[in-house]
């Protein structure tokens, strides 16, 4: 049968507008909706916030804590005598959060919504801050552009990338509160926007001490406290930037869940005994139980307390004697963590919310406030009144959430009066040095369970003083952490130059900003 050519040109006409219709909704009719291929900002930030703060916190158990001698090992003692290899947490821990918070932005940015594009600029430069610290230089202006074509990020020095942190948090201390929205998903700060401009503007100060003795931070810093309307910054505990713990799963502290035997791995040291003691310092009550021997109970005096010296090798660490008799040696009689940390299978007095995830403390400002204005770095306030403040609110904080967990036993012995800061170790008195060591020992106090923080302060500082123990693999306490092997693997070619650069890749080799 033949077509009539006028009916052939009619079908032809309508099967191309048919199918020009059908690629013109193609993309909505096959769009998954249990699938979506963008996912909100709010959707976004409560997994971010918390996989990434999880993560501070753990460095803070397995390495913060015992390479600045808060805790020790008394079993499998490789951490504790430096015996460190590559490490990728939180390497990959934070690079993947970042393809969240460049969503965060992107998403954000097209929506003017400002606020999450300041949320997102805050939390990211806190993380590239975290990694540069331990790592030193790192992929950062090409860093999470794969869908760009940039498979292998070069590597920029910590000089550069700290140039980019700081720049970014000014930036998000302009966008915070320069639109109306609502910000849902935010588990740090529960949307309150003033504080993320506090954070901000607080870890700016923190990040320019850590450069000081590379750059002078006065005029910044000066900047900063100069224009509180515009740029505040922490003001007492109520402020400061922890994750607060729920008591379901998945939102209880990592520890809570944590098996026994893991959890007791870890003891009090006798760096941090000896000085809570020399210091009469009633911390010791809150950052340690009593021995199991002693039969205390939750609290008891001063000798029920025993640590355990860092850097012993396994035998001797299981079985070391506080008395020297060794009789009376063995995890019975060296000291737990205290209770806010306890695991659920290592005591009924184990509680799930007692414990925050601390990014940054009110404690932890005001020391840093307190040796700028000692060093002349602002003129703002006076350093003893910052230093009273620090170690205050230290002491609150943990009477608080003592009472928080209903252990008033311990809450209790937190208070403290004017004794306590008349003694000559304490009291701020005494030439600039002894001042500046009175801060940073005070400040590495205040720091207990703080992530690597303290770790990375005392790199600067070197306060209080820090020694390998007798079974160290090196002479001297680590300076950094080693690259991640995948780098090498699949970023050769920048890792060489980077190393070329900044030095070999080991925790021997100090970053850009840690001036020996």
């Amino acid at each position: 049968m033949k077509l009539n050519k006028k009916y052939i040109s009619l079908f032809s006409l309508a099967l191309v507008m048919g199918l020009s219709s059908c690629d013109k909704d193609f993309e909505e009719i096959n769009m998954n909706p249990n699938s979506p291929e963008t996912v909100s900002a709010d959707l976004l930030l409560p997994n971010v916030i918390r996989s990434t703060t999880n993560e501070i916190a753990g460095s803070a158990w397995g390495t913060g804590n015992v390479v600045m001698q808060f805790t020790a090992k008394i079993q499998f003692t490789s951490e504790d005598r430096y015996n460190w290899g590559p490490s990728g947490n939180p390497y990959s821990t934070f690079y993947n959060s970042m393809r969240d918070l460049n969503n965060v932005i992107q998403i954000s940015s097209e929506a003017n919504q400002q606020n999450y594009v300041g949320i997102a600029k805050v939390l990211r430069a806190s993380l590239f801050s975290f990694m540069s610290d331990a790592y030193g230089d790192l992929p950062y202006s090409e860093a999470i552009q794969a869908k760009e074509g940039v498979n292998y990020p070069k590597f920029d020095t910590q000089e550069s990338l700290y140039a980019g942190v700081l720049q970014e948090l000014e930036e998000a201390n302009q966008l915070l509160g320069s639109t109306t929205e609502q910000v849902s998903g935010d588990i740090l700060f529960n949307g309150d926007i003033e504080r993320w401009k506090k954070y901000a503007n607080s870890l700016r100060l923190r990040i320019l001490m850590r450069l000081s003795d590379r750059q002078d931070p006065s005029a910044a810093m000066q900047a900063i406290l100069s224009n509180p309307a515009q740029s505040p910054i922490f003001t007492g505990n109520d402020d400061h930037a922890a994750l607060t713990y729920l008591l379901d799963v998945p939102n209880q502290h990592p520890l809570y869940t944590t098996r026994s035997g893991s959890f007791d791995e870890f003891r009090l040291s006798e760096k941090m005994e000896n000085t809570l003691k020399e210091l009469q310092d009633p911390r010791l009550y809150a950052y340690a139980q009593p021995t199991t021997n002693s039969g205390a109970g939750v609290i008891g005096d001063l000798e029920d307390y025993q640590g355990v010296p860092n850097g012993l090798a396994d035998e001797e660490a299981l079985a070391y004697a506080p008395s020297g008799d060794p009789s009376k040696g063995g995890s019975n009689f060296i000291s737990r963590v205290g209770l806010l940390w306890s695991c659920s299978a290592c005591t009924s007095l184990a509680n799930p919310t007692g414990y925050q995830a601390i990014l940054m403390s009110y404690a932890e400002l005001q020391f840093v406030l307190a040796e700028a204005r000692e060093k002349g770095y602002i003129t703002t306030g006076s350093a003893e009144e910052y230093y009273m403040n620090g170690v205050k609110a230290s002491f609150s904080y943990y009477k608080e959430r003592y009472e928080l967990v209903n252990l008033p036993q311990i809450a209790e012995k937190l208070e403290v009066g004017n004794s306590y800061f008349e003694q000559a170790d304490v009291a701020y008195t005494g030439s600039m040095e002894e001042k500046l060591s009175k801060i940073g020992t005070q400040k590495w106090l205040a720091l207990f369970f703080n992530g690597m923080e303290s770790w990375y302060d005392w790199r600067r500082t070197n306060y209080p003083e820090i020694l390998p123990g007798p079974a160290a693999y090196i002479n001297s306490v680590p300076v950094r952490i080693m690259y991640p092997s995948s780098v090498q693997a699949l970023n050769l070619t920048n890792y060489l130059e980077a190393i070329d650069r900044q030095g070999e890749d080991a925790i021997t080799t100090r970053v850009w900003w840690d001036v020996d």
